[in-house]
């Protein structure tokens, strides 16, 4: 139950930093925050991460609604013993559902998190990328964690 409410808090978070930007802040409109680094940069995306896929709103029911099934599947799956992975799975699906209920009511995500690095424009996300990013990250790592872990101990067994 826990790492739902780790998904709702995701949720919660991304809507209302998106709200504080849509009521405050003109499209395009960007403030200052560190010069020459990070900047709050009113943006909106009808596609998905760097823009891809602009406009194709089926698609991304599609796939939220599939990828929302799947990680309810593994959070019942291995609710307990595993609370790492479970934390990348409510990041994830915090992630997934906070810019779905975008798409769904707007056509379009809100992004406003716009940094420049070493002189690149990095594409400008939300909280719900955030989370996304960080859990697919966690999700990927505990992966090849396990794989690693239980070829050592087969090639230890020999």
């Amino acid at each position: 139950m826990k790492y739902y409410i780790l998904a709702l808090f995701i949720i919660g978070l991304d809507q209302v930093t998106k709200w504080i930007i849509v009521r405050t802040m003109n499209i395009h409109e960007s403030i200052e925050v560190i010069s020459g680094f990070f900047y709050i940069t009113s943006h909106r995306n009808s596609g998905a991460a760097w823009g891809m896929l602009q406009g194709q709103m089926w698609l991304f029911y599609l796939v939220t609604a599939f990828v929302v099934g799947v990680i309810v599947y593994f959070m019942q799956q291995y609710k307990k013993g595993y609370p790492l992975l479970n934390i990348g799975f409510a990041l994830i699906l915090g992630g997934s559902i906070g810019n779905f209920i975008d798409r769904m009511m707007m056509q379009e995500v809100v992004d406003f998190l716009d940094f420049i690095i070493f002189n690149y424009n990095f594409p400008i996300f939300n909280v719900a990328d955030i989370a996304l990013t960080v859990g697919v990250t966690i999700v990927i790592l505990l992966i090849l964690y396990d794989e690693w872990n239980s070829k050592r101990k087969s090639e230890n067994d020999q």
